[in-house]
C-alpha cells in the first residue's frame, strides 16, 4: 500500500501543489520563491526520507507570508492524507539535532489532535535572506493544524538564526520519519486504545 499525499491549494494569494511519499528515498523538488524556505523543506524531505515535491506561486510582491503559510498548510494536509488510517505505524517519534552552537529537541505524536508547543531563543536576527524568522512558529502552527498532530519543539540555545531554524527542521524530519514508519510488531494494528487516530 502506497502512502502518498497530494494537495492542491489555490487562493487569490497563492497557488500551491504538494506531493509527498512517506516511503520514499528523500528525493526533493521544491520551489516556493523563498530561498531559505526551500532550503528548509529540502531538509525535511531529505532527513525524513520523504519524496517531496512542492511548487508554490505566491504574491511575493507583497511579502513572503502568504507563500510560506499556504505551503505549510498544504504540506500538513498532504502529510495527513499520506498517513491514511495510521495502521501499523509507531505513532510517536523524537529526535535531538545539534547544528554547531544550536540544538533542537523535537517530539511528535501522530495523534489526530493538533497541538503545538514551540520555544526558541529570543532576539534572533529578524531575517534570513527574504525569510522572516518569526514565520518559523507559524509554519509549524499551520502544518500541525492540517496534519492533526501534536508537535513539541524546543531549542534551548543557539546564536545563529540560520542554525536555530535549520536544526528544528532537521529534527522534525527525523521525528516524523520515526513516528510514521511501520512497526513490524504492530502490522494491522492502529496504535491507540481508542481503536482510531
Amino acid at each position: 500500500m502506497t502512502r502518498v499525499g497530494r494537495v492542491e491549494r489555490t487562493t487569490k494569494e497563492t497557488s500551491v501543489l504538494v506531493e509527498i511519499d512517506l516511503d520514499g528515498r528523500g528525493e526533493v523538488e521544491v520551489s516556493t520563491g523563498v530561498g531559505f524556505y526551500d532550503h528548509m523543506l529540502d531538509q525535511l524531505g531529505r532527513h525524513g526520507l520523504f519524496d517531496l515535491k512542492v511548487k508554490t506561486d505566491g504574491d511575493l510582491h507583497i511579502d513572503t507570508h502568504h507563500t510560506i503559510e499556504d505551503t505549510a498548510l498544504a504540506l500538513g494536509a498532504a502529510f495527513k492524507q499520506a498517513l491514511g488510517d495510521k495502521t501499523g505505524i509507531y505513532r510517536f517519534g523524537n529526535c535531538t539535532v545539534p547544528l554547531d552552537e544550536s540544538l533542537a529537541q523535537v517530539t511528535v505524536d501522530l495523534s489526530g489532535r493538533p497541538y503545538l508547543v514551540h520555544t526558541e531563543p529570543e532576539n534572533m536576527a529578524p531575517m534570513i535572506g527574504t525569510y522572516d524568522t518569526t514565520m518559523t512558529r507559524h509554519i509549524f502552527e499551520s502544518f500541525v493544524a492540517q496534519a492533526q498532530i501534536a508537535l513539541h519543539i524546543h531549542v534551548p540555545y543557539g546564536r545563529n538564526a540560520h542554525h536555530i531554524v535549520e536544526c528544528q527542521f532537521k529534527a522534525l524530519a527525523r521525528a516524523l520519519r520515526y513516528a510514521s514508519e511501520r512497526d513490524p510488531r504492530a502490522a494491522g494494528i492502529i496504535p491507540s486504545t481508542k481503536g482510531a487516530l
